[in-house]
């Protein structure tokens, strides 16, 4: 490790890559979800809330240079900021027709602007977009990054969360980015109704074997008028501690390559209309804690890192909830 943290964080990789701190400005486009139109499924993910991960966003009407252009000036000003990554974060924003899709990166090129990260479900990858991003980033200079939801390696629990695809459709989009040499982000959620200790391992043992260069964990939050948070609500299941929690991300970590960048351990979440938000504590309080249990204990990244070395010995069932 080259900074004080004991896992590789995204604040230290970018400013490793780029010589200096760089910000993500939020964009958001009119995308939607074959898991909530009906061309997948309806409804969406059982945990989704209708507004998705967009609650802190500008509306998607405006333009996508004005939204930047906004967002930039506000960060700026604030951070002094002069350098950033256009964050395409709501929703599929690959699940878009090719003209709109186009549009919007070609919209997002600006000279402050270092790299573009789109986020995305991992079975709506359209072969003509990558290309297209392909050229852009020769054209432009700007890299190009997916950010890819996986939630968890436990494919039962996908199906039991409604998430609509398997592992195998996120095997598939990884596979599928890199051979255009663009990086990945998975996002997991470590804390989802049927996962435990060994889910979250083995959710790090293969995001490291398809060595996925970045990954982003969120806790799961409850919102009201959504199928999880009405389960919750009626007794169906129980969250784990916060303990627990910080415990298994610590775990996670531990299995993870070492070379992977950790982009965050734990997410903000909106309070308006929730159920349950971060064990009603700060994000940066959870985070804090976990750095000082990894400090206190003496774990890092990838001590327990294995490449296909079968089943790993460092997980017992003392590890087990």
């Amino acid at each position: 490790m080259k900074n004080e943290l004991r896992y590789r964080s995204y604040a230290a990789h970018l400013r490793e890559r780029y010589g200096k701190k760089v910000y993500k400005i939020p964009l958001n486009l009119p995308a939607g979800c074959p898991n909530r139109d009906g061309s997948l499924g309806s409804g969406g993910c059982d945990f989704c809330a209708p507004e998705g991960a967009g609650f802190e966003l500008l509306p998607e009407l405006l333009p996508v240079d004005e939204q930047l252009k906004t967002n930039m000036h506000y960060i700026g000003s604030r951070y002094g900021a002069d350098t950033f990554i256009a964050y395409f974060q709501n929703y599929c924003n690959t699940y878009l027709s090719n003209a709109i899709f186009e549009q919007a990166i070609r919209a997002a090129v600006h000279p402050h602007v270092v790299e573009m990260a789109i986020s995305t479900r991992p079975d709506c990858i359209d072969e003509r977009q990558l290309i297209f991003l392909k050229e852009m980033q020769q054209e432009t200079g700007i890299r190009m990054t997916f950010e890819l939801g996986l939630q968890t390696a436990n494919y039962r629990t996908l199906y039991q969360i409604n998430r609509g695809h398997g592992l195998a459709s996120f095997i598939d989009a990884v596979l599928k980015v890199h051979r255009y040499e663009f990086e990945v982000c998975a996002h997991a959620i470590l804390n989802l109704p049927g996962d435990d200790n060994l889910d979250a391992v083995e959710t790090a043992r293969v995001l490291s074997a398809l060595e996925v260069e970045q990954v982003k964990l969120h806790a799961l939050y409850l919102m009201k008028n959504t199928k999880m948070g009405e389960a919750y609500e009626q007794g169906a299941f129980q969250m784990i501690s916060l303990e627990d929690y910080q415990e298994r991300v610590i775990l996670f970590l531990e299995h993870l390559a070492p070379k992977m960048v950790v982009q965050r351990l734990i997410g903000r979440a909106p309070e308006r209309n929730s159920i349950f938000v971060n064990w009603g504590t700060s994000w940066w309080k959870i985070r804090d804690e976990i750095h000082q249990k990894m400090e206190r204990e003496n774990r890092c990244q990838g001590t327990k890192h294995q490449h296909f070395a079968g089943f790993s010995e460092n997980v017992t069932k003392s590890e087990e909830i």
